[in-house]
């Protein structure tokens, strides 16, 4: 037995209705969502911790949710797991027009494809099909992404730099009418702004603030060893006394 056809045996067996699983019997596609979404984090983990023997493994686990929702549609009577890996290999020879029907390529025709594809459907829209589960950094990285391919778009940075500092005015005088509905807004449009100057530098935001999380998580670290060497708790220290340990610790981290 192949391992894809053993893993889809022992899915069957775990939503069986009588021998199986009664938590993977209880499951629906909403339940299992959230797992498949932790399961996708835990595999670029994998990667930027570059644990190979621990990429296998999660990829396992990601590829068991795949099979899981497949299963439960398969229940339902609307697709198997079959169809869903056809459908995909389809896909693929459809927008590789140069691989596989030995057509020459042309820079931008995936995104042609895939705009094509999208005109075919119900909703015809630019920002059609933007995953609305997806981190909402990347979310507003595709949005800016699809109204720039029709034109909705600054012409370089500058521009974006100007609407930033627009967004941070009317933050400041949300912030100043002390309404919580109005800051929370003012400060999503400040961020959807920083989102499209990302995109203009050609940074991806959702990495940036990955290292940026992490690079701070590692100087606070850094701070805390210091102090605890020292038999100083954090809490302690005043705010002035913190930034000087924290400017320390950037250096020593600099160094090493």
């Amino acid at each position: 037995m192949s391992g894809i056809a053993k893993l889809l045996e022992v899915m069957r067996a775990l939503r069986d209705p009588s021998t199986g699983c009664p938590w993977d019997q209880q499951q629906d596609f909403s339940t299992i969502a959230p797992y498949t979404i932790e399961e996708a984090y835990e595999v670029a983990d994998a990667i930027a911790r570059n644990d190979m023997c621990d990429l296998q493994d999660e990829l396992g686990d990601l590829l068991f949710q795949v099979v899981f929702h497949a299963r439960m549609a398969e229940e339902a009577g609307l697709f198997d797991f079959d169809d869903v890996a056809r459908g995909i290999s389809d896909k693929m020879q459809r927008r590789h027009p140069h691989v596989f029907a030995g057509k020459a390529h042309k820079p931008g025709s995936w995104e042609k494809i895939k705009s094509e594809e999208r005109t075919t459907g119900e909703d015809d829209s630019a920002v059609a099909g933007v995953a609305k589960a997806l981190p909402a950094l990347k979310r507003a990285e595709k949005l800016g992404n699809r109204a720039s391919r029709v034109g909705f778009d600054w012409p370089d940075s500058t521009g974006v730099r100007a609407k930033i500092h627009e967004e941070l005015d009317e933050l400041d005088e949300a912030i100043g009418s002390r309404d919580p509905e109005l800051v929370e807004e003012e400060f999503g449009d400040m961020l959807f702004a920083v989102v499209n100057l990302a995109r203009h530098l050609d940074v991806d935001p959702e990495k940036a603030l990955s290292r940026a999380n992490f690079k701070f998580e590692a100087r606070f670290r850094e701070m805390e060893r210091a102090l605890r060497k020292r038999g100083v708790a954090v809490e302690s220290q005043s705010l002035s006394s913190l930034d000087k340990e924290w400017r320390a610790a950037k250096v020593r981290l600099k160094d090493s």
